[in-house]
């Protein structure tokens, strides 16, 4: 027992087994990073070839559209070497240029600095927009599909735990998610604060992937009576499909006469494309105040517009001056964040070496269960038989709570040592 738990203290606890490979949209193009991805179809079986073929004790997987990494719990020597062979069994096809750059772009980490960086990344201070919460999810989802093909075992469930902790105590006691910094959330944002109702008539003008991003957050709060105007009417008519709306080509806004509560327009076009003459045509005789959300640079509305009508004026320069502003303080936070990374850290090998110990004494109790058993019914079974029934009694309640107390003391001392030392 005591040599096992040497080893334990000695090695499994050690941070040296935590191992992370990765490659990221740091030093990769995203577009070159797609290549690194592996096919959820023959995830698993290759993830569980390699773990053999490697051994490696523990793995899993993580692919977004912003990084790929492989996690893993091992004593091998981890290095650009390891890197290159391993990248080589993935077997995703890749020319020897690609391998080339892919390497020269890999980053390794080990021991603490794998717990480091894999918290880091739950934060978000990895992404390309820091404070965004989707790497948490995305995280524990790829951890979860490897746990349940048994890539993965007690120790990097534990890293995990750790990770989970670390990321919801960054985005609950810091600031550094609070204030959105896209500029359709804040345009969205500041639509509704204006309170439209969900069958307001939203007409938008440009099926581009801007006018794309704010229809999915209208189509989320039920907004349902849309009318899309493009240059190009089978762009317009897929967008107008996807919210159960109607389709035009955008010289038919001359004639659209069905009025309108709110008009999202964002195109490519260098002079404005909604006059006073036109607006006032969309207007159909209505005489309420308006709103208008120009996401277009340079913008779509004619300035004698907002002059000569009621309008609820959101463009898109006064929205980058508020993302620049809510990502500067995103930044001021990394601070606070560093530092809970940084608690975490410190709390995480004590957390570790306890799960060892605890993991180690299971076999404790099952050991002082057969001797107690050993003891009555053989090498003290003639004295228990002559015993009345109530000696045998206080003999059982006396043997159950030195049980009971026993089995704590080596759990707690073998705690003690390895945390002292």
């Amino acid at each position: 027992m005591v040599n096992r738990l040497h080893l334990l203290g000695q090695n499994l606890t050690e941070l040296k087994h935590l191992k992370v490979i990765a490659f990221t949209h740091k030093q990769i193009g995203l577009k070159e990073l797609g290549k690194l991805v592996i096919c959820q179809e023959n995830l698993n079986d290759k993830l569980l070839r390699l773990k053999a073929d490697f051994d490696i004790e523990e793995l899993f997987y993580l692919g977004t559209c912003n990084r790929v990494e492989f996690v893993m719990a091992t004593s091998k020597p981890v290095d650009r070497t390891f890197a290159e062979n391993f990248l080589c069994a993935l077997d995703l096809g890749l020319c020897s240029e690609n391998m080339r750059m892919f390497l020269d772009a890999v980053n390794i980490y080990s021991d603490s600095e794998a717990l480091n960086h894999l918290l880091r990344t739950s934060c978000s201070l990895e992404s390309m927009i820091v404070g965004e919460k989707e790497i948490l999810a995305q995280m524990r989802k790829a951890y979860e599909t490897c746990q349940e093909a048994g890539l993965t075992g007690d120790y990097l469930r534990l890293v995990m735990s750790t990770v989970v902790k670390t990321a919801k105590e960054v985005f609950t006691h810091t600031n550094i998610a609070k204030n959105p910094i896209s500029v359709v959330s804040l345009a969205y944002r500041k639509l509704k604060n204006l309170n439209q109702c969900s069958n307001s008539r939203v007409l938008i003008i440009g099926a581009g992937e801007t006018n794309r991003n704010i229809s999915k957050y209208l189509q989320k709060h039920k907004f349902s009576n849309f009318a899309v105007f493009n240059r190009t009417l089978s762009k317009a008519e897929l967008l107008a499909a996807d919210l159960g709306g109607e389709a035009y080509t955008i010289d038919q806004l001359k004639a659209y006469n069905k009025g309108f509560d709110v008009l999202i327009t964002c195109t490519g076009c260098v002079d404005p494309i909604i006059t006073t003459e036109l607006y006032e045509t969309l207007l159909n005789g209505e005489t309420g105040k308006k709103t208008i959300v120009d996401l277009a640079v340079p913008n779509d509305t004619d300035p004698e517009v907002l002059n000569q009508y009621p309008v609820h004026y959101i463009e898109v320069q006064s929205l980058n001056e508020l993302a620049k502003k809510n990502m500067q303080e995103r930044y001021e936070e990394l601070v606070h964040a560093e530092k809970i990374i940084g608690e975490n850290i410190a709390e995480f090998l004590p957390l570790l070496k306890q799960r060892r110990i605890e993991v180690a004494m299971r076999e404790v109790p099952e050991k002082i269960k057969e001797i107690r058993k050993t003891a009555i019914d053989t090498v003290f079974a003639e004295e228990v038989q002559n015993m009345d029934q109530q000696s045998r009694e206080v003999l059982e309640k006396v043997i159950a709570y030195m049980e009971k107390k026993y089995i704590s003391v080596p759990m707690v001392m073998a705690k003690e040592i390895l945390i002292n030392s």
